[in-house]
C-alpha cells in the first residue's frame, strides 16, 4: 500500500510538469515604464518546472533566477545593474498560447508595471 501511495504521488508530480506550458525560446515586449519606453528580449529555457535565461533591454542585460513554470503560470526574478545599482525585478505572469501577460515590480514603493511578451517565431 505504501509503494502504491508513493507511485501515485510521483505520477501526480510528473503529470504537473508534463502539463507545464512550453515557454522555452525567445520572447519580446515593448512597454512604458517610469524611466521611459523599454524594449525587452527574453530568452527562456525550461527544464522540468525550472525556468532560467536572460532578459535584455535598452538598459542592459540581466540573468533570470528563481524561475518557475507551473501549468500556465510563470514567475521569475530579473537581476539587472542599472546606473551602478543592483535591481531585482520580480515578474509574475500567465501564459496563453504565444503571449505572456506579465506584472512586474521593479522595487518596493514603485507601482507594478503590466506588459505582454510575444513569442518570436
Amino acid at each position: 500500500m505504501r509503494n502504491f501511495a508513493r507511485g501515485a504521488l510521483l505520477a501526480l508530480l510528473l503529470s504537473a510538469v508534463a502539463f507545464a506550458a512550453d515557454v522555452s525560446g525567445t520572447w519580446t515586449a515593448s512597454f512604458d515604464t517610469q524611466v521611459g519606453q523599454q524594449n525587452y528580449t527574453y530568452t527562456f529555457k525550461v527544464d522540468g518546472g525550472k525556468l532560467t535565461g536572460t532578459a535584455k533591454s535598452n538598459l542592459g542585460e540581466g540573468t533570470i533566477t528563481d524561475g518557475t513554470v507551473n501549468g500556465d503560470d510563470i514567475a521569475f526574478t530579473e537581476n539587472l545593474t542599472y546606473q551602478g545599482m543592483q535591481l531585482m525585478i520580480v515578474y509574475k505572469g500567465r501564459i496563453s498560447g504565444d503571449e505572456i501577460k506579465f506584472t512586474r515590480v521593479v522595487a518596493e514603493g514603485f507601482d507594478p508595471e503590466n506588459l505582454v511578451a510575444k513569442r518570436v517565431k
